[in-house]
């Protein structure tokens, strides 16, 4: 069935007018008779029309046919040479690929941690520029090595692929970032390497939620977290570190699907792991991001940004992970991370009227990684906001963000 039609028959079952339901879901009357009239709206509507319903978000999902498009859509020539690397034509006999010189596995290991270095530094272009010789040259190192040496030519290649579906994940080019993480999967697998293949369940989980599949990334993450789960007298930190972010995976996946009890085990097992651990720590090639106490705290206000409780989330800004001493103690989260976490602030800022806060904190985000900011929704809905609330002429500030956003207001 339809959103529409979902939502109806949930409300009727529950004998609720639209009137309530709008109440209890802190909407407007006009939203839900928006919805259910067939109208188009955010995911977070419709988390606050499940959790009203007390039904998952995922039970009011349809599946429809996409709207029609009506211009051409797609990325021109930006990403052609990473598109040919990544997913060459596929002929009866074999796959369709360019010659390339042959390179040494640790060349091409140092050349994948220094991408690295520059996707966390947002410097998104040099990183797209490199991913296909990168890719390319792994490769043709598993097709021409054999032996032991062949095994670590598949991890090295598994390494490659977790570098283009991290990038394009975070560019929002969901298609191309499921093969390129399935791949990494597979070639972990293949190699014996359960950790690597683990960081990529934890990409493939943050992708799956981006796609708003919650069930999926849940049952995914927590499968996987069962099966590594570490034993405490023997972890390394970076054991530790990928079962901390399967578990945070569970959480963000449950709370959006309005499963808070499930979400809130999750958050505890994350916080269990960020305690094995005496600082936040970073090692890419073991695991996908930094995790640590700060980045598990970071995680616990955004859920309370989920839900919409502003001063929740600024409460605990002043004590705890978060504080600016701890932060220095514990060492910062990964640039994404903390950024995303300034957005929670900023966000929960707008909600309570102070959007010169907000504005604060979106211009502290832009100052430092300008190119990841333009890629988030949820600035853009943030900037919205303080066009469609702010009563107040729009300060050059303010202005010169929404350019930035291209936010029209």
């Amino acid at each position: 069935m339809s959103l529409q039609e979902n939502v109806r028959n949930h409300r009727r079952r529950e004998g609720r007018t639209q009137e309530r339901l709008a109440e209890e879901a802190d909407l407007s009357v006009g939203v839900v008779r928006k919805v259910e009239q067939g109208g188009t709206v955010s995911v977070e509507t419709i988390h606050a029309l499940a959790r009203a319903l007390g039904t998952t978000t995922s039970s009011l999902f349809a599946s429809e046919a996409p709207a029609p498009v009506h211009e051409a859509e797609g990325d021109g020539p930006k990403l052609t040479e990473l598109r040919r690397a990544l997913m060459p034509p596929i002929g009866l006999t074999t796959v369709v690929v360019e010659p390339t010189e042959v390179r040494d596995l640790h060349a091409i290991q140092t050349e994948i941690d220094d991408s690295h270095s520059l996707y966390h530094d947002d410097r998104y272009n040099s990183v797209a520029r490199r991913l296909p010789g990168i890719l390319r040259a792994s490769e043709t190192a598993v097709a021409l090595t054999e032996g032991e040496a062949r095994q670590q030519a598949i991890v090295t290649r598994a390494s490659a692929f977790l570098l283009a579906g991290k990038y394009l994940t975070q560019v929002r080019r969901y298609d191309m970032a499921y093969h390129a993480l399935s791949r990494a999967i597979m070639d972990a697998r293949e190699a014996g390497d359960t950790q690597l293949a683990a960081t990529g369940v934890v990409g493939m989980g943050w992708l799956l939620l981006r796609q708003d599949r919650f069930d999926e990334a849940e049952q995914l993450a927590a499968t996987t977290a069962e099966e590594i789960e570490p034993r405490p007298s023997t972890a390394t930190p970076g054991q530790w570190a990928v079962w901390g972010e399967l578990n945070l995976r569970v959480a963000s996946a449950a709370r959006r699907n309005n499963r808070p009890d499930v979400a809130k085990q999750a958050r505890r097992m994350a916080a269990t792991a960020a305690s094995a651990l005496d600082r936040e720590h970073v090692n890419f090639r073991e695991h996908w991001t930094t995790f640590g106490p700060v980045t598990a705290e970071t995680k616990v206000i955004e859920d309370l940004a989920l839900i919409g409780d502003a001063r929740g989330v600024l409460n605990r800004l002043s004590d705890g992970p978060v504080s600016p001493k701890a932060v220095k103690r514990l060492g910062r989260p990964s640039m994404n991370n903390w950024a995303r976490h300034r957005l929670d602030i900023a966000k929960a800022h707008v909600i309570l009227g102070s959007h010169q806060d907000a504005i604060d904190e979106l211009a502290g985000v832009k100052a430092e990684a300008p190119e990841w900011l333009k890629h988030q929704s949820m600035a853009r809905h943030v900037m919205r906001d303080i066009l469609k609330h702010r009563k107040r002429t729009l300060t050059q500030e303010m202005r010169d963000m929404a350019s930035h956003l291209d936010v029209a207001g």
